[in-house]
């Protein structure tokens, strides 16, 4: 009789995360709210952005989560310097600042994901693992924002496009000679 294999026994690969918080409590709560159901793991806690560069160098998390007001080095600052040195490192931002240039700040300096504060207690695992994945994630706020603006930037793209029509065709012929 041919034994089979148990799958149970596989070690599961934990996403390794480094914590970017300068309240220790709060620094606390992330944690233990990451670390619940055991796939993520926090390999490192930085209370400033130049702790979170040098611990990035030291302990290569695959996911950082990154606030943005931080002393010493604020943490867009210190996400520029992880990207440069590290670009396969997947940062998310969390921030009491919803504001879109905050954001867009963020990702043009690699960030993959940007949560506000007060939803990360929701979704902040949900947030690592897609980040982990390739994926960007931003809170529902933000995705409202974004969509919001791209349907205004679409509307004016099909605006813009109505008006040249009318400029090449002012009769709106369109039959070629």
């Amino acid at each position: 009789m041919k034994k089979q294999e148990s799958t149970d026994s596989l070690p599961v690969k934990r996403i390794t995360v480094l914590l970017a918080e300068d309240h220790a409590s709060f620094r606390k709560s992330l944690k233990l709210l990451l670390e619940v159901d055991g796939d993520i793991e926090v390999i490192g806690e930085a209370k400033n952005g130049n702790e979170a560069v040098r611990l990035n160098q030291s302990l290569h998390p695959a996911v950082i989560v990154m606030d943005i007001a931080m002393p010493l080095l604020n943490g867009l600052e210190a996400t520029r310097q992880i990207m440069k040195t590290s670009p396969a490192t997947r940062v998310l931002i969390l921030s009491a600042h919803p504001d879109p240039e905050y954001i867009q700040q963020a990702m043009l300096l690699g960030a993959s994901g940007y949560l506000i504060k007060q939803s990360s207690t929701q979704f902040l695992a949900q947030a690592v693992r897609e980040v982990f994945k390739g994926n960007t994630y931003f809170s529902t706020t933000i995705s409202k924002t974004f969509r919001d603006r791209c349907q205004i930037l679409f509307d004016k793209s099909e605006l813009l496009k109505k008006a040249a029509f009318r400029l090449a065709f002012p009769d709106g012929d369109l039959a070629l000679s």
